[in-house]
């Protein structure tokens, strides 16, 4: 209970209140609309009783013209309504999924480690929809129509207060059964997105590796796993439907004992017995219409909030986590850089107490290139991670020209940061877009300088769009070789102060590795280069070379030092010129 009462002031607060003139001005409209459509029962009364009898065809024409003009209002006030909050509510829709996209695209590394992407686009496009009923008709009909119930509940106290409080005794029962049903709703609604995101995440990941899948026969296996994901939603979806079935027999049966059971049963005495006109029961019987009707719509639009507010918690959830550039105590802009790096005595662990690197320290001075080297799973892309403030040591110290890089405000130290990994993202659209993406405006002399260093024109110039043929998603379209070469283009273009080349020329085969060690020993030239590398070969004139082991700096030197002191690195080195 007190989940809802913060979820609903957080509601109200964040969503509500900033846009309270258009929600009065939603009220207003509404009042009105609900105000006149009162006009025809109680005309009803008028034309059965006076009109009728007495052949007034005066009173008739009047009676008419209000009632049409009664009507017109009502279709003016719903278009205005509709106009006013619904598209209003569109456009909430549209700024809080750029907000929610925007913060998570703030947060560390980390977080995107341990989350589905495809739960993440669920979470951005799914959740925020629901929210719209706290901003468009949802909400404000669901004020009007309380408002109503409580105009036609005075109005049929006026008529006959006996039969009014019989027939409110099956609305009240049935109030009480929709409250409780909201209450078991609501934690339903809120399972359902997890498992929602869950579902939509897996198959996300199963058509983005649908070639690994009829590599291994294993579209059976995948379909299992699915349908044991939509297998959860749909008994999520059951469970929610009884509660909601319950509302509907329920209303079905109270309603219509009030509607029609007490009233014609206590009506027809009261008519008999000359208490009741004819015209004031149909006036009595249009006026519980009117009470009842948001009563019902109440019961559905209680269904959408209590949705909405599951959607906001979840929402809520993303925007309260702290955004990587907003983490304490970075205050330390960059306006540039020089390029020495110093490792202290620096840990870290993925999980809790099981560290993958173990006091790790060495410096690395600008525009040295500095090569990790070391078996799978000993540490190397972790320190490289650590270099670009991927992620955050659990002790020690990074420093960049003497600043604590955990105290340097990240947005300006990336600014001189450039990135080349082993299995480099490409965007699906055109080559040109794929380069220029660090700096969009560059010139196209840059443009060119870099798919030159790059050597990528020497395979664009066979296709007949060139920079401007379509790539596929994630590059699917071109070989891995020629989507590395673009990677090192864009690093190229971005013109870093300190570059990671994660496995940069794995993806190549020898011919195109000579080329993009010509144009990688360009790139490097005064810049801190950190190289992770498996092929040895592409190392031996590093500045530095470190061979990590279990986590710690096993051995540290020149390729020629480290081969005279033929310790594991001469073993690797020996061990790869033999195969």
């Amino acid at each position: 209970m007190a989940e809802k009462k913060v979820s609903v002031l957080k509601a109200f607060k964040t969503i509500i209140w900033p846009r309270r003139n258009l929600v009065f001005l939603g009220l207003l409209l509404i009042v009105i609309n609900k105000g006149v459509s009162f006009i025809p029962p109680v005309s009803l009364r008028y034309f059965l009783d006076d009109v009728v009898p007495n052949k007034d065809y005066g009173f008739l024409k009047i009676l008419v013209a209000v009632v049409i003009l009664s009507f017109l209002i009502q279709a003016i006030m719903s278009f205005l309504l509709t106009k006013v909050l619904s598209i209003q509510a569109q456009y909430m829709i549209s700024e809080l999924r750029a907000q929610v996209q925007k913060q998570v695209l703030s947060l560390p590394i980390r977080f995107f480690d341990n989350t589905k992407s495809g739960a993440l686009v669920s979470r951005i496009m799914s959740d925020v929809e629901g929210i719209r009923n706290l901003i468009g008709t949802g909400l404000v009909q669901l004020v009007g129509g309380a408002i109503t119930a409580v105009v036609s509940l005075i109005l049929l106290l006026r008529i006959s207060p006996e039969m009014t409080l019989l027939t409110f005794i099956p609305l009240v029962i049935f109030s009480i059964i929709a409250l409780k049903a909201f209450k078991v709703i609501r934690p339903v609604f809120r399972e359902r997105g997890k498992i929602n995101a869950e579902v939509k995440g897996r198959l996300t990941e199963t058509l983005g590796g649908i070639r690994v899948i009829k590599g291994f026969n294993a579209e059976e296996q995948e379909a299992r796993v699915f349908e044991s994901g939509v297998e959860r939603l749909y008994q999520n979806v059951r469970k929610s439907l009884t509660a909601t079935a319950v509302m509907t027999s329920s209303s079905t049966f109270l309603l219509g004992l009030a509607t029609t059971g007490i009233m014609m049963g206590y009506g027809g005495y009261e008519m008999i017995q000359g208490e009741l006109t004819t015209g004031e029961y149909f006036e009595f019987t249009f006026l519980l219409a009117l009470m009842v009707a948001p009563i019902v719509q109440m019961s559905n639009i209680g269904s959408q909030l209590t949705e909405a507010l599951a959607g906001l918690d979840r929402t809520e959830e993303l925007m309260n986590k702290t955004a990587e550039a907003k983490e304490k105590d970075r205050t330390i802009t960059l306006d540039g850089i020089h390029g020495d790096m110093v490792f202290k005595n620096v840990s870290f662990a993925y999980e809790e107490d099981k560290e993958v690197l173990h006091n790790i320290s060495f410096n690395v001075r600008a525009g040295q290139v500095i090569a990790l080297v070391g078996s799978s799973g000993s540490g190397k892309s972790t320190i490289a991670g650590l270099a670009a403030s991927f992620l955050n040591p659990d002790s020690g110290t990074i420093t960049i020209d003497g600043k604590d890089l955990s105290q340097v405000d990240l947005t300006s130290f990336r600014r001189f940061l450039g990135v080349v990994l082993q299995d480099d993202f490409l965007f699906e659209g055109p080559i040109r877009e794929n380069i220029l993406f660090p700096r969009p405006n560059a010139t196209k002399e840059e443009l060119d300088a870099a798919v030159k260093a790059a050597y990528v024109d020497e395979f664009t110039d066979r296709f007949d769009d060139g920079l401007d043929t379509l790539i596929g998603e994630r590059g699917v379209k071109l070989s891995g070789g020629q989507r590395q070469r673009i990677a090192i283009a864009r690093a190229v273009l971005a013109n870093p102060r300190i570059l990671i080349l994660d496995e940069a020329t794995s993806s190549l085969d020898t011919e195109s590795e000579a080329l993009i060690q010509k144009s990688l020993a360009e790139l490097t030239k005064g810049r801190t280069t950190f190289v992770i590398a498996h092929r040895l070969s592409t190392i031996r004139k590093a500045d530095q070379i470190l061979v990590i082991e279990d986590g710690r700096i096993a051995e540290k030197g020149t390729h020629d030092e480290l081969i005279a002191s033929k310790g594991r690195y001469y073993n690797l080195f020996t061990y790869q010129a033999r195969i």
